[in-house]
């Protein structure tokens, strides 16, 4: 059974950090790029960060400013998201997914596996 479990959110305040996880289980989580994508209340989904199958080339939206750190480790099927200087845009429910290419990570639309999600709450 395919699995993608996200854990590590929580309440934080303005300027404060989180690091969420994500297990893989149930596929071949070396063949498929990872991205973290995050849905604010009462809105669409954006995606927010991915990664390649091996970890060499990283990308993030522009609303993220350099504050977000994405890596993997393929040996532990694991992905990470580090989250710095959060701000109160940042609430949302993050989740991470899979996809089979390493190409327009970007396009939501084309992932084959999600997770259920973590909660973000940045507040003051």
């Amino acid at each position: 059974q395919v699995q993608l479990v996200e854990s590590g959110g929580g309440l934080a305040q303005p300027g404060g950090s989180l690091r969420l996880s994500c297990d893989a289980s149930g596929f071949a989580f070396g063949r498929y790029a990872m991205s973290w994508a995050r849905q604010p209340p009462g809105q669409g989904p954006e995606w927010v960060a991915g990664i390649y199958k091996d970890g060499s080339g990283k990308y993030y939206t522009n609303n993220v400013g350099g504050r977000f750190t994405i890596w993997r480790n393929n040996a532990e099927n694991k992905v990470y998201l580090q989250m710095n200087d959060l701000k109160p845009e940042d609430t949302a429910l993050y989740y991470c997914a899979a996809v089979e290419d390493d190409f327009d990570m970007a396009v939501i639309s084309r992932y084959r596996y999600w997770g259920q999600g973590t909660q973000v709450t940045v507040s003051s």
